[in-house]
């Protein structure tokens, strides 16, 4: 797994590349929470994300809460079919809001 992490205009900008399972979910959190400091306002682009394990979604469910206990929030961008499948199977899909583009989702903080 690769973690790729920005920030741009009070914007997180999180780019995956690879799996995020029981292996790499850790080092992803840890990656998180390093970097996002007090900014509330995330993008995370999951065009290369192949797998999506439990681990991994309690990894997007805690960035979920810690955004959103500060009014901030997490948009995720180019969610595969296979891994949108997941997320609406175990109601994940409710805690976020998934766009097409980086573009589509920036229009969501201006």
């Amino acid at each position: 797994m690769k973690v790729t992490i920005q920030t741009k205009n009070n914007i997180v900008y999180i780019t995956i590349q690879g799996s995020i399972d029981s292996n790499t979910a850790g080092e992803l959190q840890s990656h998180i929470l390093e970097k996002l400091g007090s900014f509330n306002r995330v993008i995370m682009d999951l065009t290369a994300v192949d797998f999506l394990s439990s681990a991994g979604l309690r990894v997007l469910l805690m960035l979920y809460r810690q955004l959103s206990t500060n009014g901030g929030k997490v948009l995720l961008v180019n969610v595969s079919d296979e891994i949108c499948d997941i997320m609406s199977m175990t109601g994940f899909i409710n805690f976020f809001e998934l766009y097409g583009s980086i573009d589509e989702a920036e229009k969501q903080f201006i």
